[in-house]
């Protein structure tokens, strides 16, 4: 038998050798102890540091101007990290204190008669990979919380009329209701809102549920469709 087939085969005492030498070399590593710690420690903090620093370049530099230059309005003390996907036009309002976390999603039917607006409350946070699709008026409150995935959609998207998607319809007018988040309001990771819903303050919507109908004040809802599993006690008073 050929030395090349004992290798290839994984026996025979030289395949044996270079199996353990190749083992080894997967655990070499530079060492780390008392000497060389406080380089290495140093060169992390500096690693850290230039990250950091040009993250933040990229943000104030870039990310932010171009973004605002989209906004309508944009309140003092927004936070923002990732520039924000925006398709189409639309009116784009954020109060004060409004934090975008990573990248979100803002997309804007055609405007019929008017822009379509997109409206985030005082001290909000938008968790990253949030998408809102605005075919006439989406409102978050004040101080919501919307965790990472969270979908919101005022129109279906396309008509219900297969002859129409396939023409390249928009969404008709009939099918496009505005949505309502009051304040305080916690969304769960990767839950849906759709057209119509007026979701009542200091709700909690859980992760993953689907929302087809109104939340009423102080409950959680929960699941597809979602519907109220608990009521919370309402501020001032038990529930």
């Amino acid at each position: 038998m050929s030395v090349s087939v004992m290798i290839r085969r994984g026996d025979g005492p030289l395949a044996g050798r270079l199996k353990r030498a190749a083992r080894a070399a997967l655990t070499v590593h530079l060492p780390v102890n008392r000497l060389t710690r406080p380089a290495f420690a140093l060169l992390y903090r500096s690693h850290v540091a230039a990250r950091e620093g040009l993250l933040w370049a990229g943000r104030f530099f870039w990310n932010e101007p171009l973004f605002r230059s989209r906004c309508a309005a944009v309140g003092p003390g927004l936070r923002m990290e990732a520039l924000p996907y925006i398709s189409g036009d639309g009116r784009i309002v954020l109060g004060a204190g409004v934090r975008l976390s990573g990248k979100s999603g803002f997309a804007f039917g055609r405007p019929a008669p008017h822009p379509p607006e997109l409206m985030i409350g005082d001290g909000t946070f938008v968790g990253h990979a949030c998408r809102f699709s605005v075919g006439r008026s989406v409102r978050v409150g004040r101080h919501c919380l919307l965790a990472g995935g969270v979908q919101v959609f005022d129109m279906d998207g396309h008509p219900l009329d297969a002859d129409r998607r396939r023409a390249g319809d928009p969404t008709p007018p009939g099918q496009i209701a505005p949505v309502v988040i009051g304040d305080d309001v916690w969304v769960g990771a990767g839950a849906v809102i759709l057209k119509g819903v007026t979701v009542g303050d200091r709700a909690v919507v859980a992760a993953r549920a689907v929302v087809t109908r109104d939340v009423p004040a102080d409950a959680v809802v929960a699941g597809n469709p979602a519907r109220v599993v608990r009521t919370l006690p309402r501020p001032g008073g038990a529930g």
